[in-house]
């Protein structure tokens, strides 16, 4: 009778080695998704930094600057 952590050692291998070929076979398919993910990242942070820059340049955001609110 086999060890039940032999079995789950082996098929945690088993995953690794099929997972790793995966990524391997399909390595230009996942740089387009890394890409992808980090242009979208990019672009809202963009977003982000526009929202806060619209947001000082609106009515009374000098004042509370200059302390006159």
């Amino acid at each position: 009778m086999d060890h039940p952590m032999a079995n789950d050692d082996a098929l945690k291998q088993a995953l690794k080695e099929a997972i790793a070929e995966t990524l391997h076979e399909q390595r230009e398919w996942l740089q387009e998704v890394v890409a992808e993910v980090l242009e979208e990242m990019a672009l809202d942070e963009a977003l982000r930094e526009v929202e806060a820059i619209e947001r000082m340049k609106g009515p009374g955001a000098f004042g509370v600057i200059e302390g006159e609110a």
